[in-house]
């Protein structure tokens, strides 16, 4: 049987970022994803939900996503995997970033292992597969498990929505093609959890997402 991930959204930041607590029923073993801060929030959904915390996932740069995996990384001691490499520029900014958005503590990341299209990362028994899809920041990832028909999407797109593309490295063009020719072909019946928001499927995307009609 494959394993079953189970998932816990921990809104963080002003900017109400859905951090995720994402973990394998069987083992316990989990991941953080997109640790933006509110550490001591984060922290405390580890424990209660007593999972064992075996890496920080980062679907991009930005600071509501990262700000705090720096920090985090320290806490556990534990590495972080992604995002791509082309985020590279927003990961090295964040304590300028930090700032400009009134963030205390933000700082510099470098991931220990940068994602590209094709890698999969591990979670206890579970498999994420990794598609680079570009256009909200250049270095986005999307993670995919097949076998629980499960999605991160970071700010790729929202129930309803898509990411912004007027920050720097953003193209709106890019962005949905990438939803478009990447995301949606992985299944109508994938659920998935986004950076900001509800919970969606991407058959309701495909269908009702007003930025994909046409």
């Amino acid at each position: 049987m494959p394993a079953t991930p189970r998932a816990a959204i921990i809104p963080v930041t002003p900017f109400q970022q859905n951090c995720t607590l994402i973990w394998d029923d069987a083992t316990k073993f989990g991941a953080v994803v997109d640790p933006g801060g509110d550490l001591d929030r984060i922290e405390a959904a580890i424990r209660s939900q007593g999972v064992t915390v075996e890496k920080i996932l980062l679907t991009h740069g930005h600071i509501d996503h990262a700000g705090g995996a720096a920090e985090l990384k320290e806490r556990l001691g534990v590495p972080v995997e992604g995002p791509h490499e082309a985020d590279k520029f927003l990961l090295d900014s964040l304590p300028e970033a930090g700032a400009s958005y009134g963030l205390d503590g933000a700082r510099a990341v470098t991931p220990d292992r940068w994602l590209a299209e094709g890698d999969s990362v591990t979670i206890g028994g579970l498999t994420f597969d990794i598609w680079h899809a570009p256009g909200h920041s250049p270095g986005s990832v999307v993670f995919m498990s097949r076998d629980a028909r499960f999605a991160l999407v970071g700010d790729v797109v929202f129930q309803g929505s898509i990411g912004r593309t007027d920050l720097p490295g953003g193209s709106h063009e890019q962005l949905i093609r990438m939803i478009k020719e990447k995301v949606l072909p992985l299944g109508d019946d994938v659920a998935f959890i986004p950076g900001h928001g509800p919970t969606g499927t991407l058959g309701q995307e495909r269908m009702t997402n007003p930025f994909l009609q046409g």
